[in-house]
């Protein structure tokens, strides 16, 4: 039934499921952030490519929990498909949701991702090159394709409802989600599984590289080169993950008796329209009012930011900025690339399974790293764990290309 006075159905979060570099489901996730630790590490094996070790923030698969996604899906995975697999399993088991309501057509899925797989496309580019075209199967191609996480995370559960994949850069994942809170909204579906997943391979790192994005010092210590807001910040750090949410209509997920972990309340985007690059302050912060009018929330209600920073000089600026001019200097802000790296179109999603921790635990975690403010000044940022209620939140999300997303989300409490 899609609604035709388009009065606003609400959306409920019953789910989360997680694969990270500090561990492979939420609960770990949460662990290691509030336990101040990093996942990031020196790529010892990227030591060919780079010449050096350069910081990265990977994530460590047991192969017997791989091996629980059937063959028949996991041969047209590549790693992005595979982390949203095994995050949306988790997410699905957490939301009780009946396995038959997947084949009913009210059930979508929608992930997001930078690309496909940039291994699988690494691997059918060197064998094109090196002449071994024979030697790729047709599962190279699924693996590549944009939407590969989306259609095979379909795949696994049944689900035959609408099937999207938002490719928005680092903006990926959060669109997903605003974009499953719109549907849910129009009542064209009942429930949707949806969030980002990414992988992080050489040529990722090598991207960021090229346009003066990467921390890629060579460090003794490389869990502190990721140094979200600081003054002495050089550059993001790759990560890789996914985060996968069943976000489900609040009266369909009461009826059944579902725990509603926290509500998605109100969603906006937009693009800054003038540099493929730099951040524009004026629109994130238009970004994060839009979807505060969206939810029916002023700023003054706001509790937490969590932002998207990533150690960049333009970008960490331009959000402060832009949470300074919505926000004052009153809400706290905090950022988890010092702990996650930057987990690309994974983070936005990604990073709420934190979020939920904090509006469960009464805290807000601070950004690792952070030792001394001066571009970033005007806006509170703790640097220890927090004690406050965190009934509302506002998550960012900001990505090359311009675009922007903003989610507010809003406590079961």
């Amino acid at each position: 039934m899609v609604l035709k006075n388009m009065e606003k159905r609400r959306a409920a979060v019953t789910g989360i499921g997680v694969v990270s570099p500090l561990g492979n489901s939420a609960a770990d996730l949460y662990r290691g952030l509030v336990e101040n630790r990093s996942g990031i590490r020196a790529m010892t094996e990227w030591h060919d490519e780079f010449g050096r070790d350069i910081a990265g923030a990977p994530v460590k698969l047991d192969p017997a929990v791989v091996k629980q996604i059937s063959r028949k899906v996991r041969r047209t995975m590549g790693n992005t498909a595979l982390f949203a697999g095994l995050a949306a399993q988790e997410a699905v088991t957490q939301s009780g949701l009946d396995p038959a309501v997947f084949t009913s057509g009210r059930v979508g899925c929608i992930i997001g991702s930078t690309v496909g797989s940039p291994s699988s496309m690494t691997e059918a580019c060197v064998a094109e090159y090196e002449g071994r075209r024979n030697d790729l199967s047709a599962c190279h191609f699924f693996r590549i394709m944009s939407h590969s996480a989306s259609f095979n995370v379909a795949d696994m559960f049944g689900i035959n409802g609408p099937q999207l994949s938002t490719n928005s850069a680092c903006a990926s994942g959060l669109q997903a989600l605003g974009a499953a809170l719109e549907l849910i909204q129009l009542g064209k579906v009942d429930a949707v599984l949806a969030g980002g997943a990414d992988e992080s391979t050489p040529m990722v790192s090598s991207s960021f590289q090229l346009l003066y994005a990467l921390a890629e010092e060579e460090s003794p210590e490389p869990e502190r080169l990721s140094r979200p807001f600081d003054a002495a910040r050089t550059g993001l750090v790759c990560g890789e993950g996914a985060g996968i949410l069943v976000v489900e209509e609040m009266e369909h997920a009461r009826k059944r008796g579902a725990q509603i972990l926290f509500e998605i309340a109100g969603y906006a985007t937009n693009c800054s329209g003038w540099h493929v690059s730099h951040s524009d302050e004026l629109q994130i912060a238009n970004c994060m009012r839009n979807a505060l009018a969206d939810a029916g929330i002023t700023p003054g209600e706001v509790d937490y930011v969590s932002a998207h920073a990533t150690g960049t000089r333009v970008g960490d600026a331009a959000e402060a900025a832009a949470c300074r001019a919505v926000f004052g200097s009153e809400v706290p802000v905090s950022s988890l690339k010092g702990h996650l790296g930057h987990t690309l179109g994974a983070s936005g999603s990604l990073e709420l399974a934190a979020v939920y921790g904090m509006m469960r635990d009464g805290i807000v975690l601070p950004t690792r790293n952070l030792e001394q403010v001066e571009d970033c000044a005007g806006i509170l940022l703790p640097r220890e764990i927090r004690e406050q209620k965190v009934r509302i939140c506002v998550k960012n999300s900001i990505a090359f290309g311009g675009v922007n997303a903003s989610l507010v989300c809003r406590s079961a409490d």
